[in-house]
C-alpha cells in the first residue's frame, strides 16, 4: 500500500497550553487507522489539522507526496480530505438528497437545480453504503444509522482520498453499531483511508488494519491491530502503560 498521509513533529498550542507535541503518523491508501486515547490526548486537535480547521504551530503534513498547508476545510477537501463530525452536521429539515449536496448543488442550464442527477447521485452512494436511507427522506426522520449514512455519503462526492471520522459510533444504538461499521469498511473497498477516532475499543479492534494511541499530545502506541491486545491498549490510554 503507498502512503498517502504522513505528519511530522507536529506541534500545536493554544497559548500556555500544549495540545500537541511532536505528534508523527501516517496513513496508506485503504487503510483504517484507529486513532485512540483520554480526554484531552490531542485527537480532535489533530484531526482538525488535516480537516484544515487549525493550523499547526510547527512541523509539516504531507498529503499524496506533497507538504501541503491546509488554512481552511475547503482546502483539505480540493486536496481529497472529508471529515464526518461527531455531529454529523446535517440539516434535519431536508432530504437526504439535499444534505448530500448541500452547498454543492448540481445545477443545469447555469441556474437550475438538477434534482434527477442529485437523486439518481444519491441513491447509488446509499446503495454503495447498503444503507436503506432513500435521497428523498428527510433526515429528522431518520435513524442514526441511517444519519451517519448520510453525512458518509456527502464525502463520497469529491471521490476523497482519506476520510476523518470523529466518534462515528458514538451517537448510535448498539443495534446500529455494527451497520456504521460495515459503511467504514464500504469505503475501505473503494480504496478510501479512514483514520477514525473512537473511544470504543471493540469497534476499532474490529475493523482498524492500526491503532494509534495519544497521550498528552504525544503518541505512545502505532502498531498493527494484530500485535495489540484491548488490555495493552487500554493501558496505554491510562498510562498503566507508558509506551509500546
Amino acid at each position: 500500500m503507498s502512503e498517502i498521509l504522513h505528519v511530522n513533529d507536529i506541534y500545536k498550542n493554544f497559548g500556555a497550553v500544549q495540545a500537541l507535541s511532536g505528534f508523527s503518523m501516517s496513513v496508506n491508501e485503504g487503510e483504517i487507522v484507529g486513532l485512540m486515547g483520554d480526554n484531552g490526548a490531542g485527537k480532535s486537535t489533530i484531526l482538525k489539522i488535516l480537516a484544515g480547521n487549525y493550523l499547526a504551530s510547527s512541523g509539516t503534513v504531507n498529503f499524496m507526496g506533497k507538504d501541503v498547508v491546509f488554512n481552511s476545510p475547503n482546502d483539505a477537501r480540493k486536496q481529497g480530505v472529508e471529515v464526518v463530525y461527531q455531529d454529523l452536521a446535517l440539516c434535519n429539515h431536508l432530504t437526504a438528497s439535499k444534505n448530500i449536496y448541500l452547498s454543492r448543488e448540481k445545477k443545469k442550464f447555469f441556474f437550475l437545480m438538477d434534482h434527477k442527477h442529485m437523486n439518481d447521485t444519491s441513491q447509488g452512494i446509499l446503495d454503495q453504503l447498503n444503507s436503506s436511507a432513500r435521497p428523498n427522506d428527510v433526515v429528522s426522520g431518520m435513524s442514526g444509522g441511517q444519519r451517519q449514512a448520510v453525512a458518509i455519503a456527502r464525502t463520497r462526492l469529491s471521490m476523497p482520498k482519506i476520510v476523518l471520522m470523529d466518534e462515528p459510533t458514538a451517537a448510535v444504538s448498539v443495534a446500529q453499531v455494527p451497520v456504521i461499521l460495515e459503511y467504514i469498511k464500504n469505503l475501505q473497498k473503494q480504496k478510501i483511508a479512514v483514520l477514525l477516532i473512537s473511544h470504543r475499543l471493540p469497534d476499532v479492534m474490529k475493523v482498524c488494519d492500526r491503532i494509534v494511541v495519544m497521550r498528552l499530545g504525544e503518541k505512545v502506541c502505532d502498531k498493527s491491530k494484530d500485535l495489540c491486545t484491548p488490555e495493552e491498549i487500554t493501558g496505554l490510554i491510562t498510562g498503566a502503560i507508558k509506551s509500546a
